[in-house]
């Protein structure tokens, strides 16, 4: 049903347009707080879902059983249920995922930069409903496969469709918070993740899955009547873009190559790359980790890690953004006053309004090496699961600052016509990502049975080095991309008409 016009004024301003003129863009753009929130809170819901079906599986298996509690445990664990290994679980929560996913991304990407959002989003979030559901119900490993694998090329159309949206109807001044408001999601999801572990108690895996499959259909019907239209795209960018795809300029492979061939994009691209492959460590095997590590605080680790995932971690997003946001503002009004000393002219020696808010990805990276290392070796220690906690909540707010202001300098950099594919190409970065707790799963399962040292010490040391090297290599690439070549490909268009 449609709505009638002037019924809701702030939805009428947000009926998502098709990208402006560089001239007029931020005149048509929302930069109020609730207009803002309007847009990205059905985006919200459905990467909840998204976050919450995609990493539960985390939270439903137990290689701690022994022989005499594999019956009880059949219950609440997949594993002990389905009769998987480690080295099967690394595989199904990373690289089964990422097999679909990786090959979805670009075409997602490009998708969004062409058709209507809205179908996208609800879509693809209706594909992985039912894939949540189809697993509470599996009776083989084989059958769970095949679920992650139609989940993981789902999920991929979610993200670019949601970050198009965003920066076509975000003044750029609020692009990084917005984004960080929208990536929250991976918190909060989270959180109701590890939330998981208690619904596993009362209700077993196969009816926690159930339930996080509820909540899935509940949020397309929510994002289906809360999401404005993307309705018909501008005639004359439709026109343009018709053109454009006739001579082969808005293609697929065209799109790639000429974002690929901006110096900074690439080593974004890499740190990217190299920053997920420490978090998808983290969202893989922490959950592992602690319930040998601390097998009596299993129930409490739920709650506190509930708390600090979707606490501190989604703080730690919104306040990057924010931050960001604020440095970029700071260098550009420095630039207008032409400072010739001080913080803000050393600072504009290294840095632009885009580039400045780099600084969030580099300086959490290095800050969280330490804190992951501290809450992966506290298990010996008294007050050994209280002070592992304390440490996992300092790694989070330090860490999680660096996603939507990465995403601002990567939307800034490739320009508006092509954020879309863009997009597709950093969601195809956290796909590669998930080659990281595959390797780790297997080298896992291979020194558990070569090695006198207790699982959990093994899981420890291979963390805590896993992840560290993925922080520190990260802010050192993160580094390389404020240094690099980084002019919007609209703007040199324009510099060659």
């Amino acid at each position: 049903m449609q709505r009638r016009q002037g019924t809701f004024p702030a939805y009428n301003r947000l009926e998502l347009r098709a990208r402006p003129s560089d001239s007029a863009e931020d005149e048509v753009r929302s930069s109020s707080l609730g207009e803002i929130l309007l847009l990205v809170a059905p985006l919200l819901l459905v990467y909840i879902s998204n976050q919450w079906s995609r990493y539960s599986i985390s939270y439903l298996v137990d290689f701690s059983s022994s022989d005499a509690t594999k019956a009880a445990s059949a219950f609440g664990a997949m594993n002990v249920d389905l009769q998987f290994t480690e080295s099967q679980y690394g595989l199904l929560a990373s690289t089964a995922f990422t097999i679909l996913f990786a090959l979805s991304s670009l075409i997602a990407g490009n998708l969004a930069d062409k058709y209507n959002r809205k179908i996208l989003t609800l879509g693809s979030c209706a594909v992985w409903t039912l894939a949540t559901l189809y697993t509470s119900q599996a009776q083989s490993y084989e059958e769970v496969l095949a679920a992650r694998v139609a989940m993981g090329g789902a999920c991929a159309f979610a993200v670019p469709a949601a970050y198009t949206l965003i920066a076509d109807n975000v003044a750029k001044d609020k692009l990084a918070l917005s984004n960080s408001i929208y990536g929250s999601g991976v918190y909060l999801g989270g959180a109701l993740a590890s939330l998981s572990l208690l619904l596993d108690e009362s209700l077993g895996w196969r009816g926690t899955l159930g339930a996080i499959g509820g909540f899935g259909a509940v949020s397309v019907a929510a994002a289906g009547v809360l999401l404005p239209s993307d309705g018909e795209r501008d005639t004359a960018t439709n026109a343009l873009k018709e053109a454009q795809t006739a001579g082969g300029e808005n293609s697929l492979v065209e799109n790639t190559r000429r974002i690929l061939s901006i110096p900074r994009a690439r080593f974004i691209f890499l740190a990217s790359f190299l920053r997920f492959c420490s978090g998808l460590m983290i969202g893989v095997w922490a959950a592992p980790f602690y319930k040998q590590a601390f097998p009596d605080n299993a129930s409490e680790y739920a709650v506190v890690n509930a708390l600090i995932v979707g606490a501190l971690g989604m703080t730690s997003g919104i306040l990057g953004g924010y931050i960001a946001d604020g440095l970029g503002s700071w260098i550009q009004e420095a630039k207008k006053e032409n400072a010739s000393e001080g913080l803000q002219s050393i600072a504009m020696d290294y840095f632009d309004e885009q580039t400045i808010r780099l600084l969030l990805p580099i300086v959490g990276s290095l800050l969280a090496i330490p804190c992951w290392y501290l809450t992966t070796h506290s298990a010996g220690g008294e007050n050994g699961f209280q002070v592992a906690m304390l440490w996992l909540g300092v790694e989070y707010l330090v860490a999680e600052c660096w996603f939507g202001p990465t995403i601002a300098v990567l939307q800034s950099t490739v320009g508006t016509s092509k954020t879309g594919t863009a997009q597709g190409l950093f969601v195809l970065t956290g796909a590669l990502g998930n080659l990281a707790p595959t390797v780790l799963g297997w080298l896992y399962g291979n020194q558990i049975t070569e090695q006198s040292a207790s699982s959990s010490e093994v899981l420890a040391n291979l963390l805590s080095w896993g992840v560290c090297a993925g922080y520190l290599l990260s802010s050192i690439v993160f580094v390389l991309s404020t240094r690099a070549s980084g002019e919007s490909m609209d703007a040199g268009a324009k510099q060659m008409q």
